[in-house]
């Protein structure tokens, strides 16, 4: 495994031009959709939604440009499965960039600025985040682990990046493919770099009371965390 190293992303700086942001968005954007990362909470999200007798509500923390509710909600409506949304961010460029876009590809959501590591999470059946833990150091990842735990009614997904050369070769390969953003070039790779070790993951979701909690690798880029409450049918 490679020696964590976390360095600023470009796209966290609030003096980061609008069109140099959106332009990274976008990059994002396919990259995600490249690596069908939708896939990882999909089926989770459908037993969850199967089981209840009104749409599922689910919170996405961090949504940058909400490319991962607009594939869920696309894929779920495909099968019959309502999803309703509330899509969350700190920086307002970016929130209003994922409402745009979510409300355009017809999601059912609204919008909420906050700051995971500071403020309370508003509730919901399903939190989730995608990319977000690796920009934060142990403490404030346990943080906002905790606020989303304390948030979710029935459970809490997380996917984030391995750190291992492998990871580190195809987000760079795919990053390039992609998009023309050195924002995109920069921050794909940084992010790899930054990531989590298994034993911090596993460590920071015990202390945030995520106990039980199923943490395991997804795909040779990703892992995958879910968890339920005790007396919640675990999927």
């Amino acid at each position: 495994m490679l020696a964590r190293n976390r360095v600023p992303e470009r796209m966290d700086d609030p003096a980061l031009p609008a069109a140099e942001h959106d332009h990274a968005l976008r990059g994002l954007a396919r990259l995600n959709a490249i690596s069908r990362s939708h896939r990882l909470l999909w089926p989770r999200l459908r037993t969850l939604a199967r089981r209840s007798s009104r749409p599922l509500h689910v919170l996405d923390v961090a949504s940058g440009a909400a490319d991962l509710p607009v594939r869920l909600d696309r894929v779920a409506r495909s099968v019959g499965v309502s999803l309703q949304w509330i899509l969350s961010d700190r920086s307002p460029h970016a929130l209003d960039h994922a409402l745009a876009r979510a409300r355009s590809a017809g999601l059912d959501c609204q919008a909420v600025r906050v700051d995971a590591v500071q403020d309370p999470l508003p509730p919901a059946d399903v939190v989730m985040n995608s990319l977000f833990l690796h920009h934060f150091d142990h403490e404030d990842a346990t943080r906002i682990l905790r606020g989303m735990r304390q948030a979710a009614r029935l459970a809490v997904g997380v996917t984030d990046l391995r750190r291992t050369r492998l990871a580190l070769g195809l987000v760079w390969l795919g990053s390039r493919l992609v998009t023309r953003s050195p924002v995109v070039h920069h921050d794909a790779t940084a992010s790899v770099r930054a990531a989590h070790a298994p034993a911090d993951i596993r460590d920071m979701a015990e202390r945030a009371g995520m106990h039980g909690a199923s943490i395991e690798v997804a795909d040779p880029v990703r892992w995958r965390l879910w968890w339920t409450p005790e007396g919640n049918m675990a999927t």
